[in-house]
């Protein structure tokens, strides 16, 4: 167990956590949610002892070990792969080293044997003879392939560390886990080896994630940094996202009867008591929430961006028509003869583990680069709207602060417009005299959202729009895209935003296309598409 006692970190004069105390206990996954600068990560630095606090102190059972996915992504540049996977677990290792040590002495002593019994004891209380294939099972199910389990850290790519990192803090069966985003960089099939494993863990488990299907599935509880204090509450995101917005409409309506508000919070829970995460948990999960009371829950103060796409001329039915499409980069063919159509009404994601050939259709069709083969044409009635995976351009060298950066994109050039569209956005008072190259990455997303909505497209292409996004302005964009009736083209690794957006899943693979109209759901566990995905990646 895990729990804190007057927690407060102050910068200056500013409180980031004031007189925090909680507790987190075994068996259990708790989400940690903040707005950006809550100070989510700066908490698990704290836990770890990374951060040290002003006051307060950090409490953990006597003999527990606690592992943290590191975030330094070459530090253990010059160690083998399988080796870095098992330094999570210290103890161990450090007994590995010895023992290995004491057998290489050419004047191996009486007294090193009595040693070497005594560490071999250890290692085997630690299950130290099962650590290289536990090691190796943990990196297989990561998408590291065997092949790369002898070789240096150093000849990873970045991609490749990261998954490293995070099967070295899964390692050896720690007692508490903490987890700061470990869904970046992991395909579909290594996010699910993680949800599973999450699942099965019998230890603590704190998570800061912006993937909200992964905090669906994995989280028993959420922790909830709002002004400096963290509040804890039952269930995975969904369910504290729809309790505090019901929350909030029944502090609206105080002329209603209170039985009613119960009955309406009783129906709610009823509908989220079957948290699929932690099956085994499931009946304590649901007297706990049974025991809810109309005062439990409450409105969140967080801010959620206003964001709303709506075409100023209606489309006609065919918009997009790719023909025998061809494109290399840096010699390598990244999209080769594709031929699709895209409709009036389509809300389609492009999916698949390889983000090049994506943003580089993304890229042709909004006239960025030039195909070596085929052809593309918009339909007459269309006007586009491009989200680019880098928006660079945008922003680097440009002195304009957002009034006068977002004027460049609106045909109403008033500045007390201006200034009520970015407020709606959340830059309010003088955050909307910033310049726009001093911006952070959320805030460049929230610009180019704002330029969209202003530009009146029917037609947006989005490249990972929710990168660098917080989960407020994920919520919002993915709400405005189920909401608008125009038509989506889109790409994202977040799950829950890809489910409810899209109604056509289409996957670019190295030997064709797989295009389905139908959920991504449905599109995961289609018998034939499986099938399908299989046949064109081992061509």
């Amino acid at each position: 167990m895990i729990s804190t006692s007057g927690i407060t970190l102050r910068f200056g004069k500013r409180p980031l956590f004031e007189d925090v105390n909680i507790k987190f206990t075994p068996g259990n996954c708790y989400g940690l949610i903040g707005a950006n600068g809550a100070g989510k990560s700066t908490f698990l630095k704290i836990l770890s002892g990374e951060v040290e606090q002003s006051s307060g102190e950090v409490h953990i059972t006597p003999g527990e070990r606690l592992a943290v996915l590191r975030q330094n992504h070459y530090e253990y540049d010059e160690y083998v792969v399988l080796e870095t996977v098992i330094m999570g677990h210290k103890k161990l290792y450090e007994v590995m080293k010895e023992k290995d040590a004491l057998y290489a002495k050419a004047d191996f002593t009486d007294e090193d044997g009595m040693r070497a019994g005594e560490l071999e004891a250890d290692f085997a209380d630690m299950n130290g003879w099962e650590a290289e294939s536990e090691a190796a099972e943990m990196l297989n199910g990561l998408g590291i392939t065997p092949d790369k389990h002898d070789k240096k850290m150093a000849e990873l790519d970045g991609n490749e560390k990261v998954r490293v990192l995070l099967a070295q803090a899964l390692f050896g069966a720690p007692n508490i886990l903490l987890l700061d985003e470990p869904t970046n960089h992991l395909d579909i099939e290594s996010i699910r080896w993680l949800e599973d494993f999450l699942a099965g863990y019998e230890g603590t488990v704190i998570v800061v994630s912006h993937d909200r299907h992964f905090l669906n599935t994995v989280c028993t509880h959420i922790a909830d940094i709002d002004f400096g204090k963290i509040q804890m509450y039952v269930g995975n995101y969904d369910f504290w996202y729809e309790s505090s917005q019901l929350a909030l409409q029944l502090q609206r309506g105080e002329n209603k009867k209170k039985e009613d508000k119960i009955k309406e919070l009783q129906a709610f829970i009823q509908r989220f008591s079957a948290n699929k995460s932690k099956a085994k948990q499931a009946t304590s999960r649901q007297k706990l929430l049974d025991k809810i009371t109309l005062d439990d829950i409450r409105p969140s103060n967080r801010k959620y961006p206003f964001i709303l796409f709506k075409g100023e001329r209606e489309a006609g039915k065919q918009l997009l028509l790719i023909d025998s499409l061809t494109k290399s980069v840096d010699g390598e063919k990244v999209i080769d003869n594709l031929t699709i159509s895209i409709n009036k009404g389509d809300k389609v994601a492009f999916v698949g583990p390889n983000g090049l050939p994506k943003t580089t259709l993304f890229q042709v069709l909004a006239g960025e680069l030039e195909p070596d083969g085929g052809s593309f044409s918009w339909g007459v009635t269309t006007t586009r709207a491009y989200f680019p995976k880098d928006n660079s351009q945008y922003f680097d060298g440009v002195e304009l602060n957002l009034v006068e950066w977002l004027r460049q994109y609106s045909k109403d050039p008033d500045e007390t417009f201006l200034r009520g569209f970015l407020g709606r956005m959340l830059f309010s008072g003088d955050d909307a005299m910033k310049k726009a190259s001093v911006l952070s990455g959320g805030e460049k997303v929230r610009c180019m959202l704002s330029k969209m909505m202003l530009e009146g497209a029917n037609v947006f292409m989005l490249d990972e729009p929710t990168n660098h996004l917080d989960l407020e302005s994920i919520t919002a964009l993915n709400n405005g895209l189920i909401d608008t009736e125009c038509t989506i083209l889109f790409t994202s690794h977040d799950h829950q935003f890809v489910q409810t957006v899209a109604n056509r899943i289409v996957e670019i693979t190295p030997n064709g296309v797989i295009d389905r109209m139908m959920t991504y759901d449905e599109y995961l566990e289609s018998a034939d598409v499986k099938a399908l995905r299989e046949k064109l990646y081992a061509e």
